[in-house]
């Protein structure tokens, strides 16, 4: 069906007329002018927005559209887990281009709207319009947290532990992955051009199923956050690791006016993550270090809590907090140290 046979709002209608809240603090989404949320008086307001673009963020050649309607709600709530919080609601803009149909962003709000089934958020607006270049999504994430429980980037300490969850690397493998094969899809498809045969591509990913789901569906940690309330543990700095652990670190230490030291052997890594990056001739801390996408949390506490922290599953304790003068280090598996560099995924970098 041609997305203009609907017009704007018959599109909006189409793809929200049956949700329903979830959430106390909906008292009215979509079909307004605006959204009415009722938060408690002893409630903080997080909010948080993604622009995600074809092109440059996601790339269609590989990406179904469901995963991608996943991942761009999924990206954003990761940032509220990241400030200690609970997501609530979400707005959903998009920009879509003639060659898309109605049947196409069907399949890519069913990806967000499973995000938010299974976070428990409501979709309570958001617009839609024309693109000339091609598919952009902008969600602005709503979540809440109580004054005492939010975390910020600059409470890192000296003597705190860093730690993060889940692994690393995996996400950056995962899109190694899929550009090799579209590469190779590519290259077969040009040497088809003017000849009376079909394409007989079967991409190669046996064995790598884990990366491919780091990469096309992230998932945000709500797990861990609810671990260290369990745990009682406040991280005395936070945040998800969106752009590489490495510059993660950089703005924990910067905001915090601290240093770091982590250790090489202690950033977890996943078996298909390893033997991938071998594969590709890749050395695989620096994926883990600068790779990004893994949306895992990267976060810091006392070092009072080493024994709590370390027994939470899932969490591993990669190094500790420093005096601003000792620099940013990372210590090799030899025991050599190196001063680490912010070399994370910066989208207004020039090619």
């Amino acid at each position: 069906m041609e997305i203009s046979s609907l017009g704007e709002f018959g599109l909006i209608k189409r793809l929200t007329d049956d949700i329903k809240p979830c959430n106390q603090s909906t008292v009215k989404g979509v079909g307004d002018d605006c959204a009415v949320l009722r938060f408690e008086s002893d409630r903080q307001m997080l909010v948080t927005t993604d622009l995600l673009m074809e092109g440059i963020h996601f790339d269609l050649q590989y990406t179904p559209l469901k995963h991608l309607g996943y991942k761009a709600a999924m990206v954003n709530l990761s940032d509220i887990y990241a400030m200690n919080g609970t997501p609530r609601q979400i707005t959903v803009s998009l920009a879509i281009g003639k060659r898309f149909k109605v049947e196409d962003i069907e399949e890519l709000y069913s990806g967000i709207r499973l995000a938010c089934r299974e976070h428990h958020v409501d979709i309570v607006g958001g617009d839609t319009t024309s693109s000339l270049t091609g598919l952009a999504i902008s969600i602005t994430a709503i979540g809440e947290t109580r004054p005492q429980d939010v975390v910020y980037r600059n409470g890192a300490r000296d003597t705190d532990l860093i730690c993060v969850s889940g692994n690393l690397g995996a996400a950056y493998m995962g899109l190694q992955l899929l550009e090799r094969e579209k590469s190779v899809y590519n290259q077969q498809r040009q040497q088809c051009v003017g000849k009376q045969t079909d394409i007989d591509f079967n991409p190669d990913f046996s064995g790598r199923e884990y990366l491919l789901e780091r990469q096309l569906r992230p998932e945000a940690r709500r797990d861990i956050i609810e671990a260290l309330a369990q745990a009682g543990i406040r991280p005395t700095s936070m945040m998800d690791i969106s752009d590489g652990l490495s510059s993660e670190l950089f703005h924990i230490c910067d905001q915090s006016h601290v240093g770091c030291r982590i250790y090489e052997e202690r950033i977890p890594l996943d078996y298909q993550t390893a033997a991938m990056a071998e594969e590709l001739n890749l050395n695989v801390t620096t994926c883990a270090l600068n790779g990004g996408e893994d949306y895992e949390l990267l976060f810091t506490v006392p070092l009072a809590d080493n024994d709590r922290v370390s027994s939470i599953p899932d969490i591993k304790v990669i190094g500790y907090i420093t005096r601003e003068a000792l620099g940013k280090m990372l210590v090799t598996r030899d025991g050599q140290e190196f001063e680490l560099k912010a070399q994370g995924w910066n989208p207004l970098k020039e090619k």
